[in-house]
């Protein structure tokens, strides 16, 4: 008998280890707004996957903590900062345009026109969304700052 509870508790030991670790490399994000339309719609759910912005590269779909929300160092959201925080959204779905090292895409990113040098400086990405009629991102506020990553878009939950 005693048996049997020590196998059980180590199952429940070990089952609550893999949620954790699951837990801090994976996400899921609702997505607000109609920035990534079509690729992605209002109130659809995105699995995420924490990543680095060493890792990234042009084209990837990643989701960035909103204007007023910064991630705290370990990945977690961040404090709300008074009434703008509340007027922004907690988290936002672009698609990476350029990242540190790219040549900056002056032609298609307005804000970034007169941006000094000819690559995106390190600690930047130039984000953009599917949607540019809806969508504020590089091409209106220029460089959005890498300390700002979540993480990169994996799929659609519920998506076979």
């Amino acid at each position: 008998m005693i048996g049997v509870v020590v196998v059980a508790a180590a199952c429940v030991v070990v089952a609550l280890a893999v949620v954790w670790v699951l837990r801090r490399r994976y996400v899921v994000v609702t997505v607000h707004g109609e920035s990534m339309l079509p690729t992605y719609r209002p109130g659809e759910r995105l699995v995420v996957r924490r990543a680095s912005a060493r890792s990234l590269r042009g084209g990837q779909v990643v989701v960035l903590a909103g204007h007023a929300h910064r991630p705290r160092a370990d990945g977690t959201p961040g404090d709300e900062a008074g009434e703008e925080a509340s007027k922004s959204p907690r988290w936002i779905v672009k698609r990476v345009a350029a990242v540190p090292g790219d040549p900056i895409p002056r032609e298609t990113v307005p804000a970034l026109r007169t941006a000094p040098g000819t690559r995106v400086p390190d600690g930047h990405l130039v984000v953009l969304g599917d949607n540019p009629d809806r969508s504020h991102d590089s091409r209106h506020a220029g460089y959005m700052t890498t300390d700002r990553l979540l993480g990169v878009v994996l799929r659609k939950v519920g998506q076979p």
